[in-house]
């Protein structure tokens, strides 16, 4: 039931919209970026924090799980609390546990601060998305998620930079310290410019949180120690699958017959939402996964420094601007579907270009590529958001962001570590044959010693470095083959998806928490 005492907001007519946005798109921003920061400071942190290489990776891990779990929580906190209570505190609960980062001295002073920046940060990018839809109204929907799309695509493009720069000319520590000013810049904006909105009393299913929270939790542990630990043939990766279905099982034959489940069933039976939850794991699986595959291509097999390899990545994120801006200038103009469909096309084009990617190849494949698949993804995210909750009553919005980013996240997760998976069993089995090929038809290495004038020992050195390095670029473009398939095989979904106008929105009940 909604609280008797309170007004409701009419959030679209509230002033300082523009303010109002810039504050919630930094603390959007903010959390995004801590994603990716992080990562290339791992080597410093490890030596600082005398962790060992497998410990240093629960600096990422903890930050993860933490976040995913807690995710899906954001429509019943904003419900129970008010979205301004709720977002203002993530935000500044946020920026004290990147400080607390910042100064940790041990491995478990930083693993504990990062699972609270998890906690924290979590239900910044829903809200955020929340917020947007809910002050404008519904034909500038598409401008919105333009706004958001770029601030949720911003963090991942400049992250690894801008966490290098800072590492290399500050110290890790000023890769949490960057939060600071933009945290307290975005707190002032919300604080100023977000209304207050009546809490609505609500009883929180603790069973199901419960049962969704350890099938999460298990399957990003899954996710981020299976390769180390050798998938399936680790009992621990056994025990965290079988948390996983067992919990995922339980939590789905629970919302189905509770009275008032922790997710409610208005948001699980909405067709465009649920066809773009699979249309968002997927791509997010194949496009966001393989984008970080390439970073280590770049820098391994082509030979590029991380600084480099940044540049020539850059302008990727700059056409994923461009195709943002584009779509949310035309958003009323043309069917979200088509620009969907034109993105996913361009995105499977790119990656069959990158399928005739060699080792001996200049920059400008990577550069082209790259900016066609960056446009491409601009065209399939931000219509994808704007449909998402196009048939969906705004009451369920919150509720709805947070699964939405919840799935987006974990099928990121899980195409991180399939196509490494892939990767690394393809590199294998490619040097195996290409051994067994030369030791079987090519010269021996005594003849070409005899006509060269190398050493035996120097001989086998430079045919065992050819052959890794040629086995790594052909399962790279594996990888990339891959990607394009699946990409492809995503278009049907589209056409299942209703378009705005052709939608009839239902009035809001006249007891929003009955």
């Amino acid at each position: 039931m909604s609280d008797a005492t309170a007004e409701p907001v009419d959030m679209l007519n509230i002033p300082y919209k523009g303010l109002l946005s810039i504050s919630i798109m930094l603390a959007t921003i903010m959390q995004v970026l801590d994603t990716t920061i992080a990562n290339v400071a791992l080597p410093s942190m490890r030596g600082s924090l005398g962790a060992s290489q497998d410990q240093i990776t629960w600096v990422l891990t903890s930050y993860i799980v933490a976040s995913a779990i807690i995710t899906p929580v954001t429509g019943w906190l904003s419900d129970r609390f008010g979205l301004r209570q709720i977002f203002i505190v993530s935000a500044a609960g946020f920026v004290v546990a990147s400080m607390a980062c910042g100064m940790a001295s041990s491995l478990n002073e930083m693993v504990a601060f990062r699972v609270l920046q998890g906690l924290f940060g979590a239900c910044l990018v829903p809200l955020s998305q929340t917020v947007l839809l809910d002050i404008n109204p519904r034909e500038r929907h598409g401008q919105a998620m333009a706004i958001w799309g770029m601030g949720v695509m911003l963090g991942p493009i400049i992250g690894p930079t801008l966490g290098g720069w800072l590492t290399e000319n500050w110290g890790w520590r000023y890769v949490f310290y960057v939060n600071l000013p933009v945290g307290i810049l975005a707190i002032i904006g919300m604080i100023a410019f977000l209304p207050k909105t009546p809490p609505k009393v609500r009883r929180f299913d603790f069973f199901g949180f419960a049962m969704l929270a350890i099938a999460i939790g298990a399957l990003q542990m899954v996710l981020d120690r299976g390769q180390a630990e050798n998938w399936f043939q680790s009992t621990e990766i056994w025990i965290e699958t079988g948390l996983f279905i067992s919990g995922l099982w339980v939590f789905g034959i629970h919302i189905r017959n509770a009275r008032d489940p922790f997710i409610s069933l208005h948001v699980l039976k909405d067709k465009n939402l649920l066809t773009a939850l699979a249309l968002s794991a997927l791509v997010g699986a194949m496009v966001l996964g393989g984008s970080a595959l390439l970073p280590a291509m770049l820098q391994d097999v082509l030979g590029y420094t991380a600084s480099r390899s940044g540049l020539i990545m850059a302008p990727r994120g700059f056409g994923t601007m461009v195709a943002m801006m584009i779509y949310g200038r035309l958003s009323n103009r043309i069917d979200s579907r088509i620009a969907i469909l034109l993105g996913l096309s361009l995105t499977a084009w790119s990656m069959h270009m990158m399928t005739g990617f060699s080792v001996d190849m200049g920059e400008q494949p990577i550069i082209m590529t790259g900016i066609i698949q960056g446009f491409g993804l601009g065209l399939v995210f931000v219509p994808l958001s704007t449909l998402a909750y196009a048939t969906l009553e705004s009451r369920f919005r919150a509720e709805a962001a947070g699964v939405f980013n919840l799935v987006r996240n974990i099928g990121s997760s899980v195409g991180i570590s399939l196509l490494s998976t892939v990767l690394a069993w393809n590199i294998a089995t490619n040097r195996t044959e290409m051994t067994a090929k030369l030791v079987e038809d090519g010269p021996r290495l005594a003849d070409i010693a005899e006509k060269t004038g190398f050493g035996h020992q120097i001989l086998v050195f430079l045919v065992n470095s050819e052959i890794s390095l040629q086995a790594a670029m052909i399962s790279y473009l594996d990888d990339f083959k891959l990607m394009m398939i699946v990409t492809i095989a995503l278009m049907p979904l589209v056409l299942v998806m209703r378009k705005p106008g052709a939608m009839k929105v239902s009035p809001p009940p006249a007891d929003a928490g009955h």
